[in-house]
């Protein structure tokens, strides 16, 4: 069970000796009682309730921070292997699309890792809390135009990110756009020398194969390389459009046999939805544009229906977005683009500059601004368990 640290003290002079940084929490640790609980940074749980994720305030700054704690005391080995990872890489990679670490230190045996506070949390959180039916194609294009461009960048520097959803895609509350989750991460690059596929084949959760390409899934002699990432860009951007995962709860040999189908089945159909009652048909009624309104188009734009809400008209995409992830979906990962060439595509051609205000207009207003008035910082809360010797012991990668 987590402990939150017993005072003001040690964590001060741990974190001064550390990164030269001081934070406070914004109530007692580990509720976070303040903030509205529609957009409240709640205590996250994973990998065997062994992190927990607060929202604090660098006290020079005032900057809302977002700290993750695990204890590495119960970590086993893949996991250790996981955080040591992400903490390395974040620090290696450049980008701004990429999500990046602040600081990381340790005390005693806990792993504290602090980075920007992503007020509109993942693309996922957006979906359950805002878009229970998906989101404006002028929404998801701006989404994705940001996380393709930080999956290039990794690509491009021998990265496989492995694990491309829209729960590790982070929106800030000026709009920036990041690609999180760096933790799956495998290099191309062996002794030295650049390889064209790899065969390292993790055990994945279920929970992650939906998003899994054909060839990852397979596990055979082939191996896999960037355009698996391709794949599952694919799949995110049906996930954003309707809301739902693709393949859920499908067992994984009928989820496999089903995407080595491959297009030409609909991205968005029934069948990849099967708890879904959602349908495809052909509409004359318009795309979206973005902001709740259509305009006219040719009788080639697709629409979702979904009944989770009764809304009372259809949602509608494009052929630019369904060019787009037939393209991600192919079978054949010889025949997917590159995220190079999917950063040109007609779907993105709108986009001639990444603009932050084009997101927010199209959100609910964030809790991030640093000109909000925060409560008075609440006192540490005594821990009712036993916390670790408050060691600066820290970690030697």
């Amino acid at each position: 069970m987590y402990c939150p640290p017993p005072d003001a003290g040690p964590l001060q002079e741990a974190l001064t000796t550390a990164a030269a940084l001081s934070f406070t929490p914004c109530s007692s640790w580990p509720s976070i009682g303040h903030i509205p609980r529609s957009r409240r940074l709640r205590e996250r749980r994973g990998f065997d309730n062994l992190t927990s994720v607060h929202l604090a305030r660098h006290t020079p700054t005032g900057t809302l921070v977002t700290i993750k704690i695990t204890n590495l005391e119960n970590c086993n080995e893949e996991r250790l292997k996981a955080l040591q990872k992400a903490v390395i890489l974040s620090h290696f990679f450049r980008h701004p699309n990429i999500t990046t670490y602040w600081t990381v230190f340790t005390v005693g045996s806990w792993l504290w890792v602090i980075s920007p506070f992503m007020a509109y949390g993942s693309a996922s959180q957006l979906l359950r809390t805002y878009f229970p039916e998906g989101m404006s194609e002028t929404l998801i294009r701006n989404i994705l135009f940001g996380a393709v461009r930080g999956l290039n960048y990794l690509h491009q520097n021998g990265y496989i990110h492995r694990s491309i959803k829209a729960s590790h895609i982070l929106i800030s509350g000026d709009g920036l756009v990041t690609l999180s989750g760096l933790s799956h991460l495998h290099s191309l690059v062996k002794h030295g020398q650049r390889h064209t596929a790899v065969y390292d084949f993790p055990q994945f959760s279920t929970s992650v194969q939906p998003w899994l390409s054909p060839e990852l899934l397979r596990q055979d002699l082939h191996g896999y390389n960037v355009k698996s990432d391709i794949y599952s860009v694919g799949i995110t951007a049906c996930e954003l459009a309707s809301g739902q995962v693709p393949f859920q709860d499908m067992h994984r040999t009928q989820m496999l046999l089903q995407k080595l189908k491959g297009p030409p089945y609909s991205p968005l159909d029934i069948s990849i939805f099967p708890q879904s009652e959602s349908r495809m048909k052909n509409s004359r009624s318009g795309v979206d544009s973005g902001i709740g309104e259509s305009v006219l188009v040719s009788s080639g734009t697709h629409t979702v229906n979904s009944d989770r809400l009764h809304t009372p008209s259809s949602k509608t995409f494009s052929p630019a977005f369904f060019s787009l992830v037939q393209l991600c979906l192919q079978q054949d990962p010889e025949k997917r683009p590159s995220a190079s060439s999917l950063l040109s595509h007609v779907f993105f051609k709108q986009m001639k500059e990444e603009s932050h205000d084009s997101i927010l207009s199209l959100l609910p207003p964030a809790y991030n601004k640093p000109s909000i008035s925060l409560p008075p910082v609440l006192p540490w809360t005594e821990p009712e368990c036993d916390f670790p010797d408050e060691k600066d012991s820290y970690w030697e990668f």
